[in-house]
């Protein structure tokens, strides 16, 4: 019989997708074990949060900050500049208390990256830290050298430019720390943020737009009386739920059509979001627009995926107030406190989605745990991530299918989800029929429940090269959850 008590669980969407330990599993001392809490073998602990919301102080009590727009630094004829630093800063998420955290540029949410597509980027990141960073452009069709490979990290004290083609549709992306061992404490501690790219074959179609286009992440975090927030949750322990680094806050919006790019960033949770049977417009997921708005009443969200609504308020009298919950509790409310014109539509054609090319070859990718020593490992196909080994070769330019499994029993109750470099794909079945809902458009998130499978397509164009694929609770990949492919011509 598998022996549950040596698992890191990831508790399903019942509970919102948090991460425990399961019952009698304690956090091992470093003494005991010669290991870090819960046990890895590189000494760092892992991230997460319970399953019961909470705020210090009255929900509803702060506003919801929109995260900046970084300004380029240079901008020449073809290509814009940003300068970023990776550095230590005290934030204030709780009201009243600062938390030390790892950031971009200083804020809990980094600064915001506009891009536009066929207009390339180059960001020179700065690692400020005592520990090496890096950063993986989540989304992002980029050279192997660009993409933030788990072990190409930048060094404390040293520099690293990024070039980002943007030759993609327009999508929101976002850029986040990806350096083996370390991705889940840093991104746990603040290294994320938005890039956006902006396609000029979106402006005909009328969206809700400056202003009222509005980027929202969702996060979770523990924090201890002392503000510092704490590493490896345990059961009894309550969380907070953040909308762009706040927790459970208000967001004043005028009578009128929004456009809500909604990012789950938090490294464990599965955010089940609905406005209290109040209609959302799904308009684009991880890889951009749809062919057609959906209209939906409750949007399923697991760690990385994004999904992009248009809420329209003018249904509702100044003075409404329309709260965001999550299975476990309320994340955000609108408040509608003024009038506005608004020229702003959803048309009902958004973006065709071409067929794919024919598939040449089928692979089975299946996600585990092993649990036969003290500590978990990560598996994909039976091995944990080894950065010297490749594991899948793909030839350039062709189309494959994956069938991509969970393959951890019943009884460990542990959800993956998986996230592929370089593409975007198309989920064609789950579990042998139909995808839902959830699975529409270009994707590069998708969720695993226990024992679930996905069939995914995907075509490997543009670069040569190697690249990871994982499981995006980063927990999980930090483990060993992690392949490596080698695009070849």
């Amino acid at each position: 019989m598998l022996n549950r008590r040596k698992l890191l669980v990831a508790g399903g969407a019942a509970v919102g997708g948090a991460l425990i330990l399961p019952k009698g599993l304690k956090n091992p001392s470093a003494s005991a074990t010669g290991l870090g809490p819960i046990g890895d073998p590189h000494g760092h602990q892992f991230y997460g949060s319970t399953a019961r919301p909470h705020v210090k102080g009255a929900a509803f009590s702060v506003p919801m900050p929109v995260p900046r727009v970084l300004t380029p630094f240079k901008g020449d004829p073809d290509v814009d500049f940003y300068r970023v630093p990776i550095r230590p800063a005290n934030v204030e998420i709780l009201p009243g208390v600062q938390s030390p955290l790892l950031t971009f540029d200083g804020g809990l949410v980094g600064p915001t990256i506009k891009a536009r597509t066929g207009r390339p980027v180059s960001v020179t990141f700065t690692n400020q830290l005592s520990e090496a960073a890096n950063v993986h452009l989540h989304g992002g069709h980029v050279l192997p050298q660009d993409d933030g490979h788990p072990m190409d990290v930048i060094a404390p004290g040293a520099s690293r430019s990024y070039s980002y083609p943007n030759t993609q549709q327009g999508a929101t992306l976002w850029y986040h720390d990806h350096s083996h061992h370390t991705e889940a404490r840093h991104v746990y501690h603040g290294l994320h943020g938005f890039y956006l790219i902006e396609d000029p074959a979106e402006q005909s179609l009328g969206l809700p737009s400056g202003q009222y286009d509005v980027p929202i992440m969702l996060r979770d975090v523990l924090i201890d009386e002392t503000g510092n927030l704490v590493d490896g949750a345990e059961p009894d322990q309550v969380n907070t739920l953040l909308a762009n680094g706040k927790p459970q806050p208000y967001f004043q919006v005028a009578a009128r059509k929004y456009r809500f790019r909604l990012l789950n960033s938090a490294i464990h949770r599965q955010f089940n979001l609905n406005l209290g049977g109040v209609q959302m417009l799904q308009i684009a997921t991880d890889g951009g627009l749809l062919p057609a708005p959906v209209p939906r009443t409750e949007i399923e969200l697991t760690a990385a995926e994004r999904v992009e609504i248009v809420v329209d308020f003018s249904r509702f009298p100044v003075g409404t107030q329309i709260v965001m919950n999550d299975t476990i509790g309320p994340v955000l409310r609108f408040d509608v406190v003024r009038t506005a014109l608004d020229t702003s539509r959803v048309p009902s054609t958004l973006r065709p989605l071409p067929a794919l090319p024919p598939a040449t070859v089928t692979r089975d990718i299946r996600l585990s745990f092993d649990v036969s020593g003290p500590v978990p490992v990560g598996l994909v196909n039976g091995k944990p991530y080894d950065p010297t080994r490749v594991d899948i070769q793909i030839k350039r330019g062709t189309t494959e299918i994956w069938n991509v499994t969970n393959a951890d029993p019943i009884e460990f109750d542990a959800a993956h989800n998986f996230h592929m470099h370089l593409v975007q794909f198309r989920v064609l079945s789950r579990d042998g029929g139909p995808p839902t809902v959830n699975d529409m458009g270009r994707k590069d998130t998708v969720s695993l429940p226990p024992t679930k499978s996905v069939q995914l397509q995907a075509t490997f164009g543009d670069y040569l090269g190697r690249y990871a694929y994982h499981c995006h609770f980063l927990e999980h990949s930090a483990l060993g959850m992690m392949g490596q492919m080698e695009i070849v011509a």
